[in-house]
This record gives C-alpha cells, structure tokens and sequence, in this order.
C-alpha cells in the first residue's frame, strides 16, 4: 500500500500513525497538492492528502474512511467493539478532525489571498468553530479508552500541528490539551517520526 502525504496534514499524520499502530507496510510519498500531481489526481479526484491506494489498486480517500478500512483490515486494532465505546471514540475524531477543518481555512485564508482581500468575518467565524472544539475536546477526552484508538491518532495530529501552526495557543488557552500533546510521545513513540511538522 502507498498513502500520498503532506509532512505538516494533521490528517495525514494520522493515518500514517494508524498504519504504524497497526503494523501495516506502507509506503509514503510526499505530495504538494497546490501543483495537482497526476498520481495524487489518479487516487482521489478531490486532489487532497492522505489518499490510500491498496495493493490492487483500490483507492481510499479521507482519513476516516482510510483509518475504517485500518481498523477492519486487522481485525479491530482502532476502534472498541462497543457500541458506547466506538461512539465516544468517533465524535472525538470527528470534534478533531472538524477543529483541524476550521483551522486550515484561517490557514488558507492567510495563505491564498491578498491581505486586502481578506474576509475577517469569515475567519472570526471558523476561529469561534475551532475555540469550541477545543474546548468541548478538552473535556472529551477523558472518555478516551486506555488503549489507542483513531481518536488518540486524530487529537495527535490536530494538536501536533497546532503546536507550529498556531504557536503558544494552545499553552495559553487550552494547556490540557497541550499537557495531553506532551505525554503523547510516551504511550506512542513513532510520533517523533509520523506527527506532523512543517514542510
């Protein structure tokens, strides 16, 4: 299996971590989706990061739906068996996965337009979206299952990249989150390796 990748995607680092978790071989090939690689557009028509193909070729797109076919591959490595337990595990990925989306559209918006151009309304309001995922993802976190589940891959690759990308947030604002970020690297050690980090 190959996944095209971005060093600094949160989303991306979190299906590398899963594969690793897994003990899945896979291969990672970095891509910049700005200039649409044609092996990239082959994968996922959407040109975005990560985007899986299989050993047959069959092509996965969206970190979720990559991470899924993880979990079902080996047997239920990444989620619970549970009913309340996989549910728990699911809206924290999802809650972090959505702060990851609002982040990155102040992300773009900085990146992409002319600073006269720029819409601060419309960032003010993804800014508000990501302050209350942390919060409510502060408090989540405690239904986390002792062992890994997707959920710990998503919190670490969104938090991970907040560290460079929004610099000191989260120390200031949400320092659970960050103490949560710090001791990650002991229950996960290839997170030196597979976290995010800028490009």
């Amino acid at each position: 299996m190959r996944v095209y990748y971005s060093s600094s995607s949160p989303f991306a680092a979190k299906v590398r971590m899963a594969a690793s978790h897994c003990d899945l071989e896979i291969e990672s090939i970095a891509v910049d989706t700005t200039a649409e690689p044609a092996d990239l557009i082959a994968a996922n028509p959407l040109g975005k990061i990560p985007a899986l193909v299989l050993d047959d070729g069959t092509t996965l797109y969206d970190s979720r739906a990559i991470c899924d076919y993880f979990d079902k591959a080996t047997g239920g490595q990444l989620l619970p068996a549970t009913l309340d337990a996989w549910t728990k595990v699911k809206l924290i990925e999802a809650t972090a996965d959505g702060i990851g989306d609002a982040l990155i559209l102040t992300v773009y918006e900085e990146r992409y337009r002319p600073e006269d151009r720029r819409h601060k309304p419309w960032v003010d309001l993804q800014m508000r979206k990501a302050d209350r995922g942390l919060a409510a993802l502060e408090t989540l976190l405690a239904d986390l299952p002792e062992r890994l589940t997707t959920a710990d891959f998503a919190v670490a690759g969104l938090l991970g990249w907040m560290s460079f990308r929004f610099k000191g947030k989260l120390e200031a604002e949400r320092p659970a989150l960050a103490t949560w970020l710090a001791a990650f690297p002991d229950r996960f050690p290839a997170f030196a390796e597979l976290g995010p980090r800028p490009a």
